[in-house]
């Protein structure tokens, strides 16, 4: 995923990117406000300030979405009421006050990232993905093995749907922890280590959830290596 980052301080700028990195996602970064819409090729979600040197980052937003549908996640120390709705009419899908938890923002990223596809597809996500016997409606949040429904916790189904969902693509343990608890910490791994455990267990089919070593897990489907 390619992000635009539009941000005139250097710290935050400085910060922000290598943990984006981090998280499996590539940056740009634009410290002033004017250009930003010629830099929209290629980008996945915008990150934006308001408080820009040389154009209000609302005027910004504006622009932003008369050129173009990316999503837009505005990042600013502009915390008042008034503030989140001006940007939020002004075309920002999400609305993130400074200081933010980075868990919180990538998971922030993925949520309009998926949404914005799945509005934009023309053939979306299927709603439901069968492999191996095991069904997940990813609408209804229910799962079955053959004809058995199993019961999973919110946590577990969510794992699961976000495996479901990506196609055989592997998901890093960074970005499960991020869209499934957005936020992490220092247990984090070994919560969804187990959490991945238990599902393998009530699904009865330990190989369907795979483990990539020193990256994440992914769905188990068929072609998929």
């Amino acid at each position: 995923m390619h992000i635009l980052l539009v941000e005139d301080d250097d710290r935050i700028a400085a910060a922000l990117r290598p943990a984006l990195h981090r998280h499996g996602m590539t940056t740009t970064r634009l410290s002033h406000g004017r250009g930003a819409v010629d830099a929209l090729a290629g980008v996945d979600v915008v990150l934006l300030d308001l408080g820009l040197p040389d154009v209000d980052g609302v005027d910004v937003c504006r622009a932003i979405r008369a050129a173009s549908e990316v999503p837009v996640i505005v990042v600013s120390a502009r915390g008042e009421v008034d503030d989140r709705i001006l940007g939020l009419h002004s075309g920002a899908d999400d609305y993130l006050v400074k200081p933010y938890d980075i868990g919180e923002l990538v998971a922030r990223v993925h949520a309009v990232y998926r949404r914005r596809r799945v509005e934009s597809a023309t053939e979306g996500v299927a709603d439901v993905v069968e492999v191996d016997g095991v069904r997940v409606d990813l609408t209804r949040h229910t799962v079955a093995v053959g004809d058995r429904p199993v019961t999973l916790t919110r946590k577990e189904f969510q794992v699961l749907a976000l495996l479901a969902s990506s196609g055989g693509a592997v998901c890093t343990r960074n970005r499960i922890v991020a869209e499934v608890w957005g936020r992490t910490w220092a247990g984090a791994n070994r919560t969804l280590d187990v959490h991945v455990a238990t599902l393998r267990t009530k699904l009865g089919r330990p190989e369907l959830v795979q483990t990539v070593r020193g990256v994440g897990y992914r769905l188990g489907l068929p072609g998929a290596e």
